[in-house]
């Protein structure tokens, strides 16, 4: 899966450098005659599956931007950086892009990274919009520069919880995450909800990143009598805890958010422990009609569209848009027009924005990992 996003990154990139100078670089492109634009994710390191959707969506908003005329008729010029899900890097290419002339930011993935990356370019004028970050902690500061695309995690939590609660009756409930602010909080969120529902969980613990061997916390949850297992975290230990869950016999059904939405969960779990596997995550954007001649364009170039692609291309529009309605490429004055109540079109739907920066929409359902013939993949219930 990593082989072939990163194959289509290649052609993506070579048409972002096409279309807007030495792209990444700074070239030697006029300053006045281009509006410098950041992509940070983690483009390296296990979460690197999510990195290049953010880069894929993006580089190919910014070829049909440009080939369109730019915004307000200046060209776009990306420049990637790579945060590899580490909060200091973060920072560090939050500083790196600012002094760079970079105005306007797609990124980051993990709400870990975009809360305190989010302050510096907030101290430096510069507008970000994460297409992926959930923790309700990056947007209830309020930032004037901060604004999401995706939900929220005590909406999926909620969404989480209640289907649990509701369709799962009598389930003996494991709680599991990975101690980041993402994980910690989507696994709080959906313990409230279903606290609130009358439903104890058996056992809530945390893992720590990068932990391998999670055979003392299955053996725990084997004796607790575990028939389900809610994970907050991401899919490089989402996958391992379905493996050994498989391996040392507990049957239980794993269930998790949108930090799995990638194939490459499957590709940790093994494909039969993969099926079955539970996840919220916003209703599928590739089959809105919006989308079509976007999807098309990835599909000439062989590049997959799952999870936060489609949503990063939206980010890049959202830009555009209200950037023209503004009539200036101001960070500060675009941040006015987009929590103005403007409703953009764009790939994922109609998206206005509340007064936190958050989308005036409820973005989950439930999906079920199946295996679809050709691979084994999440599919919207």
């Amino acid at each position: 899966m990593r082989k072939f996003l990163i194959a289509g990154l290649g052609a993506l990139a070579a048409l972002a450098v096409t279309a807007c100078g030495d792209s990444g670089t700074g070239g030697s492109s006029n300053a006045d005659d281009v509006i410098k634009m950041g992509v940070a994710g983690p483009l390296t390191g296990p979460n690197a599956a999510f990195g290049a959707q953010l880069k894929n969506g993006a580089a190919q908003a910014v070829e049909d931007v440009n080939a369109a005329g730019g915004i307000n008729g200046k060209m776009v010029e990306l420049v990637f950086e790579d945060d590899v899900s580490d909060p200091k890097q973060g920072v560090s290419v939050a500083n790196k892009m600012a002094g760079e002339g970079v105005k306007f930011v797609v990124g980051h993935f993990n709400s870990g990274v975009s809360i305190p990356s989010s302050e510096i370019y907030n101290e430096n004028g510069m507008l970000m919009i994460t297409p992926a970050s959930t923790n309700p902690t990056v947007t209830d500061r309020k930032l004037w520069n901060v604004f999401r695309v995706c939900g929220r995690d005590d909406q999926q939590g909620t969404v989480a919880g209640q289907y649990i609660a509701k369709s799962l009756t009598d389930k003996k409930v494991a709680i599991v995450h990975d101690k980041t602010p993402y994980g910690k909080g989507l696994a709080d969120e959906t313990k409230k909800a279903l606290n609130a529902a009358g439903i104890t969980e058996v056992i809530y613990e945390g893992i720590n990143i990068g932990e391998k061997d999670l055979s003392a916390l299955i053996a725990k949850m084997k004796d607790a009598g575990a028939q389900l297992v809610y994970f907050g975290g991401v899919h490089t230990e989402g996958g391992l805890i379905a493996r050994q869950m498989r391996d040392q016999g507990l049957t239980a059904t794993l269930m998790s958010g949108d930090g799995i939405a990638t194939d490459e969960f499957a590709s940790i779990a093994g494909a039969d422990a993969a099926v079955g596997t539970l996840m919220t995550f916003a209703p599928d954007p590739r089959k809105r009609p919006e989308a079509a001649d976007a999807l098309k364009k990835f599909e000439e170039k062989g590049v997959s569209t799952e999870a936060y692609t489609l949503y990063s291309y939206a980010v890049v529009q959202i830009i555009k848009q209200a950037a023209e309605a503004a009539g200036s490429t101001d960070p500060k004055t675009v941040a006015d027009q987009m929590r103005s109540g403007k409703e953009f079109e764009t790939v994922i739907g109609k998206i206005a924005f509340d007064d936190k920066g958050d989308v005036n929409r409820l973005d989950y359902t439930i999906y079920t990992w199946q295996n679809t013939g050709d691979r084994v993949t999440y599919v919207e219930n």
